[in-house]
């Protein structure tokens, strides 16, 4: 699962820049999307810092920290259909693909405290 949680949260980063050259240039909004752009791409970061975990539980910590990242980002999704800065399809789509990744987290941390016992 490592590799596909890796590779989805770069999609998903990428995913976030896009949304965030969007919204800066065409909607012109700068807070939401600066919020979106932090949380949205440390996903990732910090499950490719997790590669170089010096142990479970720093790997567990990592991954920890990545859901939390996950979750705040999903807020700021939230937020911006909801003040109408991306339509029914952005969200949707947006929506799907961090529901994924907090479901990928969430089974990864499990597995990896299972695996400390």
């Amino acid at each position: 699962m490592g590799h596909i949680i890796r590779d989805r949260s770069f999609d998903f980063a990428l995913r976030i820049i896009k949304l965030y050259s969007f919204l800066t240039d065409s909607k012109k909004e700068y807070v939401l999307s600066k919020q979106i752009l932090k949380s949205g791409t440390s996903i990732g970061a910090n499950i490719r810092e997790a590669r170089n975990a010096q142990s479970n539980s720093d790997f567990i910590s990592k991954y920890s920290i990545a859901l939390k990242e996950a979750d705040e980002t999903q807020y700021w999704i939230e937020l911006l259909y909801a003040s109408e800065f991306i339509d029914d399809n952005a969200y949707k789509s947006l929506n799907d693909d961090i529901n994924e990744l907090i479901s990928l987290l969430i089974s990864s941390i499990k597995t990896a405290k299972n695996n400390g016992k």
